[in-house]
């Protein structure tokens, strides 16, 4: 009889905890409530609209971003070639400079050659045709000097001129304002010379020069 009971119990026990699992398996599927309904549409209608919106501006910003630093370089590229481009030139035109200023200074150096070979052959020339044996060369100033005070072994044969006038071993018959002929040989020169074309200074013992110091005198080419 009390095992009878206890199986009765027992079954009772099993009807009601089966009951009470299909009460919570119909809550776990039920409708969703007002609440979820809400946050679904907030969703849908509010923040994801947002969330692409803003995606969008950020991709938009990127590529704006993207082009300006393409620009940018652009830019900067084209100032470092304009750069470049304007530092060459500069340099082909100095170099051009120099250049032209080095080739006109070469041609200055090359004409005044020219020039000085051109003035020496001429003095060359002209002395060559002037001094011709027996020609007169007019009146010169004649000074004096003794070679052995000077240190001179030269000896007293010679006469110092302006070469340019009488070359090196032009014979020369010089008839002086004091009466006194000399004949003497050109075998020296003098600063004065250049200064003085038409000056002689005669080698002649201290002894002997006259007492005037300074004298005239017709000078002939003899040889």
């Amino acid at each position: 009889m009390i095992l009878l009971k206890n199986k009765y119990f027992i079954s009772i026990a099993a009807t009601i905890a089966v009951f009470a699992a299909s009460i919570n398996l119909q809550s776990v599927f039920a409708a969703p409530t007002d609440e979820a309904v809400v946050s679904q549409e907030l969703v849908e209608d509010t923040i994801k609209p947002t969330l692409i919106s803003q995606k969008f501006e950020a991709n938009k910003n990127a590529e704006a971003r993207a082009e300006k630093l393409v620009a940018v370089k652009a830019e900067q590229k084209r100032l470092n070639d304009e750069a470049a481009a304007a530092a060459k030139a500069k340099a082909e035109a100095a170099a051009k400079a120099k250049a032209q200023a080095e080739a006109k200074a070469a041609a200055a150096k090359k004409a005044a050659a020219a020039k000085k070979a051109a003035a020496q052959k001429a003095a060359s020339t002209q002395a060559a045709t002037t001094n011709v044996s027996g020609v007169n060369k007019g009146t010169f100033k004649i000074s004096f000097y003794d070679p052995a005070v000077l240190g001179s072994n030269m000896g007293y044969g010679g006469v110092a001129a302006n070469l340019s006038v009488f070359p090196k071993g032009t014979r020369l018959k010089i008839s002086m304002s004091n009466g006194q002929v000399l004949y003497r040989t050109v075998n020296d020169t003098g600063t004065f010379a250049y200064s003085n074309p038409r000056q002689l200074d005669v080698a002649m013992p201290n002894s002997s020069i006259p007492s005037a110091g300074i004298l005239s005198a017709t000078v002939e080419v003899i040889g």
